[in-house]
């Protein structure tokens, strides 16, 4: 999981870039860059760590010029820990180009070999997005062999790639001397989406809230398939070019990784989140009378909404139990110490008057592992709670991600394999109340009619793509971030406390 940003104006877009960067820093911690190009020469600065700890003044005076992108980085594939593999990447044939991406190619492992057998070029780490870099600039070689590079040819390319691609894939790339493009994969998993500020710039990002954030008014969607030239004029040019694309966004956008103020795919995800506190509301009634339940208590920050409507329906009150301390820093490991595990306890403090002599119910937006909500229930005993019970505002996590979000292996989810009675056991409540995968998708899907469906494949093991079976779910697996024994594991869905 990721955020990318790219823009096109008239005036200097290091701010801009930097602007937009610090709306998405929700979708990737890890590593932050930005590209600017000026006359035909890129400019490059990207690091580990958050954006406002990469750019620093110096930074930011070297990012000259009126075009760039840039990218806020989670990993989900290759090493975690390697420089070379933040984004943005670059090749410099044909014309020099820079791409980021958010998403996770399911075919990387052959596309890898087919770069290096049939089209002769090189690869130098064991990222995806390096692989799509290379398909791109392959196939832009080929559409304009002998001719100009126009917006046919580059549409051309674009055409080819979605015949070799399998996977999830938003993108924004910077052709030198050329332009920007920008396209989405024929499942439209990962978003994508466009918008114009009153004195001319284009930009293409993640999230709606990178647009309205940095003075863009959102214009629409990037369509599943669809690519996006922006001229250096900021004239922009477009093109359906995969042969046959459906909208299937991931689901745990809504859920989960997406901010709550952003609108993807015309539905907004603050509603959404609305929407499935109502549909849960239900769920709890058929489990847990209302009136043995005195007080409703979210668990920060992502499953607020979904919190509040429960309690407006239920009739229970609504309070705030749970302070997160946004300022934890990570562990260093010095010489002669172990490896010290952060706990939840660290990130989140009670309201103890909040949790003494009652029944709570406590709610989250999903549960992954089960061990922060084992640690969490248990926080609310030690305050004092006389029973506690909790709800999650999304289905049981039963399978593997493959689409970009940086999920455990399935030996790792407390669901699989799992009876929901089994994880209460486990987590320790009283009452465990999941939300149902159909009546997710009816209180999300209600929303937009026009999508034709969802990805929601860590909830029911329906991958959109077809080409995911237990062998390539193994083998990416076997990419997955390589975590060092004196490092924490930072995957935001890993983080004892994943909410936002």
């Amino acid at each position: 999981m990721c955020g990318i940003v790219g823009v096109v104006s008239n005036a200097p877009v290091n701010q801009l870039l930097y602007d937009a960067l610090l709306l998405l820093q929700h979708r990737g911690q890890d590593a932050a860059g930005i590209v600017t190009l000026l006359e035909r020469k890129f400019f490059m600065h990207k690091a580990k760590g958050m954006v406002r700890d990469v750019f620093r003044t110096r930074n930011m005076r070297g990012l000259p010029g009126n075009v760039g992108l840039g990218q806020v980085r989670y990993p989900t594939a290759g090493n975690a820990y390697s420089e070379e593999e933040a984004q943005p990447f670059y090749v410099n044939a044909p014309f020099g180009i820079v791409l980021v991406h958010n998403g996770n190619l399911t075919n990387a492992h052959a596309l890898r070999s087919e770069l290096f057998s049939t089209d002769h070029r090189h690869t130098n780490t064991e990222s995806d997005s390096e692989v799509l870099l290379n398909v791109l600039a392959h196939e832009l070689e080929r559409s304009s062999r002998g001719v100009p590079l126009h917006p046919a040819e580059v549409f051309a390319a674009v055409k080819n790639m979605y015949k070799r691609l399998r996977g999830s894939y938003a993108v924004v790339s910077l052709i030198s001397g050329h332009g920007l493009l920008a396209f989405r994969d024929p499942y439209g998993i990962r978003p994508l989406c466009m918008g114009r500020s009153a004195d001319g710039n284009v930009m293409v990002a993640s999230e709606s809230v990178a647009l309205e954030g940095s003075g863009h008014v959102f214009e629409r969607d990037i369509a599943p398939g669809e690519a996006v030239f922006i001229d250096l004029e900021g004239k922009v040019h477009s093109m359906q070019c995969a042969e046959s694309a459906t909208l299937n966004p991931c689901i745990f956008e809504f859920v989960y990784l997406a901010r709550p103020d952003s609108v993807l795919d015309g539905i907004s995800v603050y509603q959404a989140r609305l929407n499935l506190g109502e549909t849960l509301a239900k769920r709890v009634v058929s489990t847990v009378p209302p009136n043995q339940i005195d007080v409703i208590i979210p668990i920060p920050e992502s499953s607020r909404p979904s919190a509040t409507q429960l309690a407006h329906l239920l009739g229970v009150p609504y309070r705030e139990g749970f302070v997160k301390n946004r300022y934890v820093g990570r562990t260093f490991i010095m010489p002669g110490q172990g490896v010290r595990k952060k706990s939840v306890r660290q990130k989140l403090n009670v309201i103890a008057s909040e949790f003494k002599g009652r029944n709570v119910l406590l709610v989250d937006d999903s549960i992954v592992r089960g061990t922060t909500s084992r640690e969490i229930v248990q926080m609310a005993r030690d305050a004092g709670a006389r029973k506690v019970y909790l709800a999650s505002a999304a289905p049981p996590v039963r399978y593997p991600n493959v689409y970009g979000i940086d999920m455990p292996t399935k030996d790792e989810l407390v669901a699989h394999d799992r009876t929901v009675e089994e994880i209460r056991e486990l987590i320790g409540c009283d009452a465990l109340i999941y939300q149902d995968v159909d009546a997710m998708k009816r209180a999300i899907g209600s929303l937009n009619t026009k999508l034709d469906g969802f990805d929601a494949s860590c909830f029911d093991g329906v991958y959109v793509t077809g080409d995911i079976d237990t062998e390539a779910i193994s083998r990416m697996n076997g990419n997955r971030p390589r975590i060092e024994e004196t490092e924490e594991d930072s995957s935001r869905l890993a983080l004892p406390n994943h909410s936002e």
